[in-house]
């Protein structure tokens, strides 16, 4: 059982304007509850204990969010990235690294995932690093498609946006598991990157890319259960047809 999260939130989430222009991506509302909110309670009910939150844009109204969660299960802690208007998120990976200490779970901040999709990923599997995929008829230009060896819980060969129709068997819903070495690994490669001149420009994605030669990084299946991510207007309707089967 992993009981630490990374929660990466700092973002505005610009594509979903004019909705965010007073709020950031996590702070909208799906079935009476925020997004982070959400994210907290079905971690919360998978058995996460730490929850460390990268904030960024409007950072003081995501801090009055989660300082209001009055929740016995779980511990909140928030990290500012002061560089989140010029940085991908694997500038909150940066920010977040000290945290990266023993067995953690990443979940990106605009990902609603059900409390069966934490259940699935708590039960762990031979892989140091987990990537968490779906799978479905096709992939399109915006998803973060997968190529992955065959089986369920099959080998990442390699991930990222611009993978070829031909290439992608999966895509992954920003939801990872670090176990072990997995841990060391993610953290030096985040520092590795960090050092680049384009670092801050990078998904930490990217990163776990590049780890994938070492044979360390697998996947885990969640085909069938319910997730949502929140990326533009039209997914608004999505997201609340799943978190209403939640109330």
């Amino acid at each position: 059982m992993i009981e630490h999260a990374i929660l990466l939130s700092a973002g505005q989430g610009s594509r979903m304007l004019p909705l965010t222009a007073e709020r950031p991506k996590c702070m909208i509302e799906f079935s009476g509850r925020s997004l982070i909110e959400w994210q907290v309670e079905m971690l919360a009910r998978g058995g996460v204990k730490r929850i460390d939150v990268v904030t960024g844009f409007m950072t003081d109204m995501v801090d009055e969010c989660l300082a209001a969660i009055r929740d016995p299960r779980v511990e909140i802690r928030t990290r500012f990235n002061p560089f989140y208007k010029v940085a991908d998120n694997l500038g909150s990976c940066w920010i977040a690294r000290d945290a990266m200490d023993g067995d953690f779970l990443i979940l990106n901040g605009d990902t609603l995932v059900s409390e069966e999709i934490v259940a699935r990923v708590q039960q762990g599997s031979d892989w140091p690093i987990a990537v968490t995929v779906d799978v479905k008829p096709a992939y399109d230009s915006d998803d973060m498609k997968v190529s992955r060896e065959a089986g369920a819980n099959g080998r990442l060969n390699r991930i990222g946006k611009t993978l070829t129709a031909a290439e992608s068997n999966a895509e992954s819903i920003g939801f990872l598991a670090f176990r072990g070495e997995g841990a060391a690994l993610f953290r030096n490669a985040v520092r590795a990157a960090m050092r680049t001149p384009e670092g801050v420009q990078h998904w930490y994605l990217k990163v776990i890319d590049s780890l994938a030669p070492t044979g360390k990084v697998g996947t885990v299946s969640i085909e069938g259960l319910g997730w949502a991510e929140v990326d533009f207007l039209n997914d608004i309707e999505i997201a609340t047809r799943l978190t209403d089967t939640w109330v």
